[in-house]
């Protein structure tokens, strides 16, 4: 099959894009990439505007953001309904929700260490871990 420059396959599309064709067919079922062009063949045929809207939300997705932001965030996009402000206000949130797990996993990871120090790692199936998590 032959393709002009602009065009390319999904795997094609995986690989420059930095992710994994099952996770693009999840992004096109919930809608977070538009339905791709069909080949005479029906072959799914990307273009460039699919690479660079698939890189904004693998991007997003290392950031931490939930598929439901995304979605926001590519609504006020598509839209051309947003402001500089805007998107900074939604990121600013964003920035306090990841301060907050970070500090809920610190208490965990304190927890965890109180768990290890109080465990002798003996031989016998007593566990004070066990025994704290049962409590």
């Amino acid at each position: 099959m032959q393709y002009s420059n602009d065009e390319i396959t999904r795997g094609v599309l995986a690989e420059k894009s930095g992710v994994n064709i099952e996770t693009i067919r999840y992004y096109e079922k919930i809608a977070l990439m538009p339905n791709p062009l069909r080949s005479d063949g029906g072959h799914r045929i990307y273009n460039k505007v699919h690479l660079k809207r698939l890189q904004f939300i693998r991007r997003c997705r290392e950031l931490g953001f939930t598929l439901q932001d995304i979605r926001e965030l590519l609504n006020i996009v598509d839209d051309k309904t947003y402001t500089c402000d805007d998107v900074k206000n939604r990121t600013i949130a964003h920035l306090n929700d990841i301060k907050q797990k970070i500090r809920d996993l610190k208490k965990i990871e304190k927890t965890l260490k109180n768990f290890v120090s109080e465990c002798d790692g003996g031989l016998k199936p007593e566990c004070p871990i066990i025994d704290t998590l049962f409590a």
